[in-house]
């Protein structure tokens, strides 16, 4: 059940008024049936998948706690079944169709059988999250955890399970094992992050992927003017679309007293790379560096292994998004990009104001450069793109043909950039959502509303992130 769908908007405040009215030694094994409730609304076999998970998880680390001298040992087998269904689900269609393309070319044939069954939700995610919890317990980073329901509702809390946010169980298993008391501050924030994840979603994402879906989906008639738009509107798509979700599934989470690690922190205006990886998907880019790249030796290793370092991790990044070559070619640009910032000393974040404004304005080129493959189902089709841009502008730019909807497009444009550039540059400026006059904040609360009604797409469409 989507954060956008009226089913959950409506089901949601049931489900909040269970979890303070029961009795406390009750509330774990509540919220646990109720994600798991959540998650067979999806697709009811695929839970088989998340509790073999969150067995193998659960029961490897103990192993290795009893067996304490092949700990190394069971933590790498446990690894390895952890991975087994992501492998096979995600990969193993990607992986044949490669091999079988791979044998053409030399004029050998080899059938494989290509699986049809549907991946399920949240996969990527709560694998990882699993396989840190055993990284974690394994270097005693955390505690080993033997209540099986608190480390199920760690591995499967509804709020986090499709998209995210990845969480350390050091963070948030002992927020689940706390009773959790009403909090009227806690819960005003949670609906505010939540208003404005449905903002980010249905009104400015949504809409955005009108346009970009009408582009891309008929480039033989597009120029090149027009898949120049279309690229920053996905840009922008992508952005509110799972910076959207992060913030819904943080605002629910918040009104249960629960606080998840922060997604994103306005990764557009970064000066570097480097540091939009410091600011996009925050938990994702924390793993991949606590999980992969320091364990190949991070920074602290020859020039020439770390920019190895660096390719192995985006590469990784790029494959965890998708099973497809775009999604690889998309990471090895993010790792090249990294690998020359760090030859040419460009890593730092800090600059001065005209030098770092032309700083963003690049970064923010080259992540809408490498979106382009991130977003495009073949490398043929993106370098389609990148040869209309640079070759073919020329023409009148695609408008849409109601009024309306560009009137939309541009209103909620607006309203994304003018917010955007309150928090980065005048934080302390402006008060609107976070005005001490009560007035000022519920009119502004209102105003979203009234703006999500008026040009949000309400057709409970699909997280991007979650066929990820």
């Amino acid at each position: 059940m989507l954060f956008n769908s009226f089913a959950f908007i409506l089901v949601f405040p049931l489900i909040w008024v269970l979890y303070y009215v029961l009795p406390k030694k009750y509330v774990t094994g509540y919220l646990l049936m109720i994600s798991y409730l959540l998650y067979l609304n999806w697709e009811p076999v695929c839970a088989f998948i998340l509790i073999g998970v969150t067995m193998v998880t659960y029961l490897f680390p103990i192993l290795g706690n009893k067996y304490f001298h092949y700990r190394k040992l069971i933590l790498t087998v446990g690894i390895l079944l952890t991975l087994v269904p992501l492998i096979f689900f995600k990969y193993y269609n990607f992986f044949t169709q490669s091999v079988f393309e791979a044998l053409s070319y030399f004029h050998l044939r080899m059938e494989f059988d290509t699986l049809h069954w549907i991946m399920p939700i949240g996969i990527s995610f709560f694998t990882f999250q699993s396989i840190g919890y055993m990284v974690d317990v394994y270097k005693k980073k955390c505690i080993l955890e033997y209540n099986l329901i608190d480390y199920a509702l760690f591995i499967s809390f509804f709020p986090q399970i499709a998209s995210g946010p990845i969480s350390k169980a050091k963070d948030l298993i002992p927020q689940i094992k706390q009773v959790q008391e009403f909090n009227a501050i806690k819960v005003q924030e949670g609906l505010k992050l939540f208003l404005w994840g449905l903002f980010l979603k249905v009104a400015l994402a949504d809409r955005m992927g009108i346009y970009v879906n009408t582009v891309y989906g008929n480039l033989d008639h597009q120029n090149g003017i027009s898949c120049l738009v279309a690229s920053i509107l996905y840009s922008v798509q992508i952005y509110g679309d799972f910076a959207g979700y992060s913030l819904m599934a943080i605002g629910v989470a918040k009104t249960l007293g629960i606080n998840l690690v922060n997604n994103f922190n306005r990764p557009y205006f970064s000066i570097s790379i480097t540091e939009f990886w410091r600011r996009w998907h925050i938990s994702l880019s924390i793993w991949l560096r606590d999980y992969i790249y320091i364990p190949l030796g991070g920074s602290r290793c020859s020039k020439l292994k770390n920019h190895w370092n660096i390719y192995v991790t985006f590469l990784v990044s790029g494959l965890w998004h998708g099973a497809n070559w775009t999604f690889l070619f998309w990471g090895i640009l993010h790792g090249l990009f990294q690998s020359v910032e760090k030859l040419l000393g460009l890593q730092k974040s800090e600059a001065k104001s005209g030098i770092k404004l032309f700083r963003i304005g690049v970064t923010f080129v080259l992540v809408n450069f490498a979106w382009i493959f991130f977003r495009m189902p073949t490398l043929k089709d993106a370098f389609i793109v990148i040869k209309k841009i640079f070759v073919e502008f020329h023409g009148r730019l695609l408008l849409p043909d109601d009024n309306a909807s560009f009137k939309y497009m541009v209103c909620v444009l607006m309203i994304f950039l003018g917010k955007e550039i309150r928090d980065e540059f005048f934080p302390n400026r402006f008060l609107l959502f976070e005005s001490k006059y009560i007035a000022v904040r519920y009119s502004s609360y209102l105003f979203i509303l009234f703006v999500i009604l008026l040009t949000g797409i309400f057709d409970a469409g699909q997280f991007i992130y979650v066929n990820f």
